[in-house]
């Protein structure tokens, strides 16, 4: 079928195009996408990492550090021109950058022209002997390490909020489920730790990653810092000293050893995948809480004044954990995009990374940032109902103590092997009321019934105590408290008492 232009203009006033881009052009702020990471999840310490002032406050004391790198390897450069550098570094003057970039058409140049402007002195040296990657590379991972310590810290806040959730319900008896069918008991603390030995496996996993990130150095257009040896008239021990001084200038124990003109992309795949691993752990979390408040036994927090739906005005529906669940699931298919980069890279670079760099790597972590917000203000104000905790336990209680009951039975003189199937049977027969006719689980009433048994319903009832049959939970708890999570909650004191701000 062939559109006529005719026909297209008539579509096009049909559906108020025309009249919806001119209305929204007169309302300042709304005329254009905003990303709901920055308008609706993430912190502000988050968005400012990733802020254009972030980048290019850094890429100027990556050029100071060049600067006095290759100053103090003898290179003529004084210290009035470092001291220039070091006096506008702070005062970036983007209004020349964003002029300068409308000519040349490239960023890196723009803001070294810019940067020349306001350093007289210093204009012939900035960037000297680097290549665009130079200042690009080595910020990104200086922007992607400050970003894993901010969830870091959110990370071991989480813990701290699980922990005393967990010490605090540590005893409270509770139905658990497997294959969500009710199954032996456990107790709510015990719940909890399950969360946490997750979130602590994250937590190793951010430090090792962490711990192993490295500069790009100034290695030069293909990684063999050719430039650094003609600046150094073939000195190799000085091109060798370059990477390593530039790296402890910017708080780094070094630069990788070898490149190409980028760092390897498989580098933005493993900060991204610690990422993932959170987001996993934060999505089952948010999935067992929802569970849990469907069976209106654990409820994340509900403010006085919330609505929860527009229609069905008694509903509390748990959006904080479907929100966690929802930013996860961004964030474990995000992590695709830097696989696909660096397993496409071709050679000593291309340029293919630049467009998805950008929004992959920072909407993870702007994305990862709003989940962990979630997660404090979730723990922080979980409400607990041990009345109906205790209710549904009550109800299924019957059917876990029959071993139990069984070994009484066989105490007071009974077979074992008849009472083993004597309990199915009427086990079967009070399943059955149940499920069917709608009654009260009456397994006691039929096995007190039964003289082979020789209990009385007294002694049954004496028997149904659920702490009787939560084994080791309690202690559990207080052996993993202790020995695992209070020793990181110890190490990171400076870190605990982040408090999160939700938006909407």
């Amino acid at each position: 079928m062939r559109y006529t232009r005719a026909w297209l203009k008539r579509i096009s006033n049909t559906l108020f195009i025309r009249p919806i881009l001119f209305l929204g052009m007169k309302k300042s702020g709304t005329d254009r996408y905003v990303s709901p990471l920055s308008e609706r999840y993430a912190s502000k310490e988050m968005q400012y990492i990733f802020s254009p002032d972030m980048k290019f406050r850094t890429w100027r004391k990556l050029w100071i550090a060049l600067a006095e790198t290759e100053k103090e390897l003898g290179l003529s450069i004084t210290d009035e021109q470092i001291e220039e550098l070091k006096a506008n570094a702070e005062n970036i003057n983007y209004d020349v950058a964003k002029e300068r970039e409308k000519v040349c058409r490239h960023d890196v140049m723009s803001h070294v022209y810019a940067y020349g402007v306001q350093c007289p002195k210093a204009k012939g040296i900035i960037h000297l002997g680097a290549t665009s990657c130079y200042v690009g590379d080595n910020t990104d991972i200086i922007i992607m390490t400050e970003a894993l310590k901010l969830v870091r810290k959110k990370l071991i806040s989480v813990l701290d909020e699980l922990a005393k959730f967990a010490d605090k319900y540590k005893a409270q008896p509770t139905l658990a489920f497997t294959h969500f069918q009710p199954a032996q008991p456990t107790t709510v603390g015990k719940r909890a730790t399950l969360w946490m030995m997750e979130l602590k496996q994250d937590l190793d996993d951010l430090d090792y990653v962490l711990g192993s990130l490295r500069l790009l150095g100034s290695k030069g257009t293909t990684g063999t810092q050719a430039s650094f040896l003609e600046l150094f008239d073939g000195d190799h021990a000085k091109c060798r000293k370059v990477d390593q001084m530039i790296a402890e200038k910017m708080g780094f124990d070094g630069c990788y050893p070898v490149s190409g003109q980028t760092y390897s992309r498989k580098q933005d795949t493993r900060v991204l995948n610690v990422l993932a691993g959170i987001a996993q752990s934060a999505h089952k979390f948010s999935n067992d809480i929802r569970l849990l408040q469907h069976l209106k036994e654990v409820e994340e927090p509900f403010e006085k004044n919330q609505i929860g739906s527009s229609a069905m005005a008694y509903k509390r529906n748990p959006m904080r954990s479907e929100r966690m669940a929802s930013l996860a699931n961004y964030v474990m298919a995000d992590v695709m995009n830097p696989m696909l980069v660096a397993s496409t890279q071709w050679f000593e670079r291309t340029l293919d990374d630049s467009a998805n760099k950008r929004l992959s790597v920072p909407e993870g972590f702007l994305a990862i940032d709003g989940i962990l917000d979630l997660y404090l203000n979730v723990v922080d104000g979980l409400v607990v109902y041990p009345k109906v905790i205790e209710k549904h336990m009550m109800a299924e209680l019957p059917f876990m103590a029959t071993e139990n009951i069984m070994m009484d039975a066989v105490k007071a003189g009974g077979d074992r092997q008849e009472l083993h199937e004597k309990i199915r049977t009427l086990s079967m027969e009070a399943g059955k009321n149940v499920k069917e006719k709608g009654l009260d689980n009456n397994l006691l009433e039929l096995i007190a019934a039964d003289p082979a048994f020789n209990l009385s319903l007294d002694d049954l009832k004496a028997a149904m105590k659920p702490e009787r049959y939560t084994g080791r939970a309690k202690e559990q708890v207080d052996e993993f408290l202790a020995e695992v999570i209070q020793p990181i909650l110890d190490a990171n004191k400076e870190d605990l008492g982040v408090k999160a701000e939700i938006n909407v």
